[in-house]
């Protein structure tokens, strides 16, 4: 029987952590970023991900990772999702857990599976031209390649990482596949500048496409302990010994990003691929990148945010958003960013947006996580 095409062995997996602490205080614990409707989508950023995979893997090839905290915002913003197919973690221990995770889990129902890793809280746009790049990079995948999607700079960002392509790889069914040479860390202006006028550099978009075996395999060499756990934790979850396996191995797993365990030393090995993305992408970092995506690059609106929003606005731009029913008046002001919750309000500049997440972590320290 011939083998089934790279197609039908995909399987979409969706990260949903992380709390997203530049969006607060709209982003919390208890309501981190992915569960928000942040692109005026009228849907919150995670179910706007699943209608964006689920055409492509199929609805019963779509994998949930995500807090046990969660569960039941999860399900309820996606209820086709089959049970089998949410993984719970206990507590967070960063991407190169959550994504190797669901890669052991996969591998051992379904070996010689591909699987995709595709954040929940990022805004992408132009389903036809993403459905296609990530047939592209299932294919390179096929071949034996990690990929990741880089996406096609629009302007000299200094909110992002780097990649650095390299030759085209001719790969059946990936004929836009590149050589990726190596990541590179968020850079200055006139380094974007640099990057941009080269047109040799994508933006890193965060996505992994990679045979189970492979990643595995990658993740292993750089973190040995840390795959032996994962795959003593795949071996249990199917069975009733789950519950006592998680609780003896997920406390001891490194927290470590993927990039460091699986993307840069594949990079460095020559086993990594990058397909373009040629889609409208945006990572929603902070509220500057929210304002942005409201006032279609224009700069020169106020977005607002919020069911029963109440803002009143004389020569002013930026993002509102609105939680508690109060009246906000803005005038004469510029590129301002304001958030009012209940119990705590933020203001500052779409200039200083990257600077909320150091308030959060004062507010930590100085014991206010009432609010975090």
């Amino acid at each position: 029987m011939a083998e089934n095409s790279a197609m039908d062995r995909f399987y979409s997996v969706i990260p949903a952590g992380g709390i997203g602490s530049r969006l607060w205080p709209l982003s919390r614990a208890d309501a981190p970023k992915f569960l928000h409707d942040l692109s005026g989508s009228g849907r919150s950023l995670l179910r706007d991900t699943w209608e964006r995979l689920a055409p492509i893997s199929g609805e019963q090839r779509v994998m949930v990772v995500t807090g046990r905290a969660h569960r039941a915002a999860v399900e309820k913003q996606i209820p086709e999702l089959a049970d089998a197919n949410v993984v719970l973690e206990s507590e967070p221990r960063e991407s190169s857990a959550a994504i190797g995770l669901a890669a052991a889990i996969l591998q051992q129902r379904e070996p010689g599976v591909i699987i995709g890793s595709f954040a929940a809280d990022h805004v992408i746009t132009q389903s036809e031209a993403f459905r296609e790049t990530v047939v592209q990079a299932v294919n390179a995948a096929d071949a034996g390649y990690i990929v990741t999607i880089g996406i096609t700079p629009t302007e000299p960002s200094v909110g992002f990482g780097y990649i650095l392509t390299g030759d085209a790889l001719d790969l059946p069914g990936a004929p836009t596949a590149m050589v990726a040479q190596r990541f590179v860390e968020k850079p200055d202006l006139e380094t974007a500048k640099k990057y941009l006028k080269s047109k040799k550099y994508l933006w890193n978009g965060g996505m992994f496409i990679a045979r189970a075996d492979k990643l595995l395999e990658q993740l292993g060499k750089a973190e040995p302990e840390l795959l032996a756990g994962l795959l003593e934790l795949a071996e249990a979850w199917d069975t009733p010994q789950r519950g006592a396996v998680v609780d003896q191995v997920w406390p001891g797993l490194k927290k470590i990003a993927i990039d460091y365990t699986v993307a840069e030393p594949a990079a460095l090995d020559g086993t990594l691929a990058v397909v373009p993305g040629d889609f409208s992408w945006d990572d929603v970092g902070d509220f500057a990148s929210i304002a942005k995506l409201h006032s279609t690059g224009r700069g020169s609106e106020l977005a607002i945010l919020g069911k029963n929003a109440r803002v009143l606005s004389d020569s002013s731009s930026g993002v509102v958003v609105s939680q508690s029913g109060r009246v906000i008046s803005l005038i004469g002001v510029k590129d301002i960013v304001v958030v009012d919750t209940p119990d705590a309000l933020l203001v500052t500049t779409s200039e200083h947006a990257q600077r909320v997440k150091s308030v959060v972590d004062a507010l930590r320290l100085g014991g206010s996580g009432d609010v975090l």
